[in-house]
């Protein structure tokens, strides 16, 4: 491959993905700043005499019909369960957790904050095709990493340079892992 062609795919790439990485960069700066956004929690009702059956192979329609005895309307592509609690997902939008109780099923809406929500994103708790393209953000980000690092190491000018310095990058990050 010529250097003109690496050239491109890393102008083009990190040109494409750079508003997604100064975000996450943000939001996850933020949360390790002790900010880490608010979910706003509100009970919506109780349906008497539900109930939800963690290994049923019918989880995600029991959830939207307990939903929808409360007049809610959501899309729900996935439910995650811990302990009595059922958690709909995404969570990075408005989302529902549903409680067993011995009476039925309590229901809570969570709305999260634009950082809240950001936070969820970087768990993977996003819509599925949300999630497929942070998988493809991820390539796109060692495709970028790579082809500078190639780029470097091929320019006699920075040959050194980049040796040296992604060397040190190396040595802080594994330096770092240690303590």
């Amino acid at each position: 491959m010529s250097r003109k062609l690496f050239v491109s795919i890393h102008l083009y790439l990190a040109a494409f993905f750079s508003p997604v990485v100064i975000i996450m960069a943000v939001s996850g700066g933020l949360y390790l700043l002790d900010y880490e956004g608010e979910v706003i929690r509100t009970e919506v009702g109780h349906v008497a005499g539900a109930r939800l059956d963690a290994s049923s192979h019918t989880l995600s329609s029991d959830v939207v019909a307990v939903l929808a005895a409360l007049n809610i309307r959501t899309r729900v592509e996935e439910v995650r369960v811990r302990g009595d609690n059922f958690y709909t997902r995404p969570s990075s939008r408005q989302n529902y957790t549903l409680r067993q109780t011995e009476s039925g099923v309590d229901v809570e809406v969570a709305n999260p904050d634009l950082q809240a929500a950001m936070m969820e994103l970087h768990k993977g708790h996003g819509s599925k095709i949300y999630v497929l393209f942070e998988k493809i953000f991820a390539l796109g980000l060692v495709l970028i990493m790579l082809s500078g690092l190639y780029l470097g190491w091929m320019s006699p000018m920075y040959k050194r340079k980049t040796l040296l310095i992604s060397g040190l990058g190396l040595f802080v990050f594994a330096s770092l892992i240690i303590f």
